[in-house]
């Protein structure tokens, strides 16, 4: 399948750089190309190799726009698959756009969000997790994400996919043969034999399915929600992760009445840190309420600091928070060692046994980066993620592989219940489409237009 129009796009971002880039695609991209490039030595970029460089200038109109230099690629050995010329200019805003407008004007049309990787995907170039995976590499936020959706690019999960729903046609095209030749090829003792490979493809679609977790964490940051009590230091500790006076700080209790949120990098692992209102009993209605949404956040987190105050004696409200982050993961952060303790870190090892404990003075940066080591730490050794798997980081991807485990489950009760083996082709026939919808076979173009319309300009 090919899309006949030719399409042009501004592939760089649109700001004064260096060099920008403008992409052209399509059937008529050379004859698009020829109609604004001009050289010296009058090359026709029809005629000229693929993967090849030339200089020149584009011209419109008898105006010269700029200097560039054009770079020929041709069918299929392009991004697209298609006949491709990128024009890299000077990277002025203004001569940018008014190339991208010689270009359109020349026979072609302003690119979709998307439209370059759809051809792509459209073109055989790349399947569609593949495609997906390029947007993920472009938002990455962190080296993690980056080297998931590098890895999903290169076709792991892809890979994965593939072998799976082979070993499904497989098992497919034995039964429908068996049924079609009974007297050659017999089914006795094959559900025996399915049940033992169907138990293997359910584990490895099970473990890609639990991955979800640890690949959302991967993409937006582990979510780390700031709790303690009011003053315990939890906005001088938020504004020391964000380098910069984002939260309030002031000696009246119960300032923070509201979420905060900052994304922060530690050793390439990306924290969404979240800094919360203070929790303890009161009266006051808009407080409550900021101690309601703290509680929310620290039910959804992915790792909790608590702050506590080692200048004050430890109460009730220190036991309930204490008890509420037992079977969580955690540090507690044993803040103001800047001034005289009345509480020990024994008194807190005594109350939550097992429990790491971290000391640091919040307003005077002092142990930060201890604090930093240890969220770090947890990270990496995989308390809090494994990163040595592939990962599923796209809720699209993790609904088709639940409802493929569900039609191999069916197939199960099928069995248990002494349907015949008609019926378990057509569940397996289900799994099988439902994981093809990962790669980009058996899907609506609905689908494929909603991805596609996340992407940004020129890719």
């Amino acid at each position: 399948m090919k899309e006949k129009d030719t399409i042009a796009a501004i592939a760089t971002g649109l700001t004064n750089a260096g060099i920008s880039v403008i992409r052209v695609s399509g059937e008529q991209a050379f004859s698009v190309g020829n109609s604004v490039f001009y050289s010296e030595k009058n090359i026709n970029l029809e005629k000229v190799p693929g993967y090849s460089a030339h200089y020149g200038k584009i011209v419109y109109e008898g105006e010269v726009l700029d200097e560039a230099v054009v770079l020929v690629m041709r069918a299929p050995h392009s991004y697209t698959g298609e006949n491709t010329v990128e024009i890299s200019c000077h990277g002025g805003v203004l001569v940018t756009k008014r190339i991208l407008e010689a270009v359109l004007s020349s026979g072609a049309r302003v690119a979709e969000p998307g439209e370059f990787t759809k051809r792509a995907f459209l073109n055989g170039r790349m399947d569609l997790a593949e495609a997906e995976a390029v947007i993920d590499i472009i938002e990455a936020k962190t080296e993690f994400a980056r080297k998931a959706s590098v890895g999903q690019l290169g076709g792991r999960l892809s890979e994965k996919i593939r072998a799976i729903r082979r070993e499904i046609l497989d098992s497919i095209s034995y039964i429908e043969a068996a049924l079609d030749d009974p007297e050659h090829i017999s089914l006795d003792g094959y559900d025996q034999e399915l049940t033992e490979k169907l138990t293997q493809l359910l584990n490895e679609i099970s473990k890609l399915e639990r991955s979800f977790q640890e690949g959302r964490v991967l993409t937006e940051g582990v979510k780390t929600v700031i709790l303690g009590k009011p003053n315990a230091g939890k906005s001088s500790l938020m504004n020391l992760f964000a380098g910069e006076e984002k939260a309030i700080v002031t000696e009246i209790a119960g300032t923070t009445r509201d979420v905060l949120s900052e994304q922060i990098n530690i050793s390439g692992i990306g924290f969404m840190m979240v800094d919360t209102a203070g929790i303890r009993e009161t009266c006051d209605v808009v407080e409550k309420i900021g101690v309601e949404r703290s509680l929310k956040q620290a039910e959804e987190a992915d790792l909790i600091l608590y702050v506590v105050d080692s200048s004050r004696p430890l109460d009730e409200n220190d036991r309930k928070i204490l008890n509420f982050i037992s079977d969580k993961k955690s540090i507690i952060v044993y803040n103001k060692t800047d001034l005289t303790p009345v509480v020990k870190k024994e008194d807190i090892e005594e109350l939550s046994p097992g429990s790491r404990i971290i000391g640091i003075s919040a307003k005077e940066a002092v142990d930060f980066e201890k604090l930093k080591d240890c969220m770090a730490e947890l990270f990496e050794r995989g308390e809090i993620i494994v990163n040595d798997q592939i990962m599923i980081t796209n809720l699209r991807h993790k609904e088709a592989l639940a409802d493929a485990e569900k039609s191999i489950r069916a197939v199960f009760s099928s069995m248990e219940q002494g349907f015949g083996e008609d019926l378990w082709t057509i569940d397996l026939t289900d799994a099988y489409a439902s994981l093809g919808t990962i790669i980009g076979e058996a899907v609506d173009d609905d689908v494929v237009n909603r991805i596609f319309e996340k992407f940004c300009m020129g890719k």
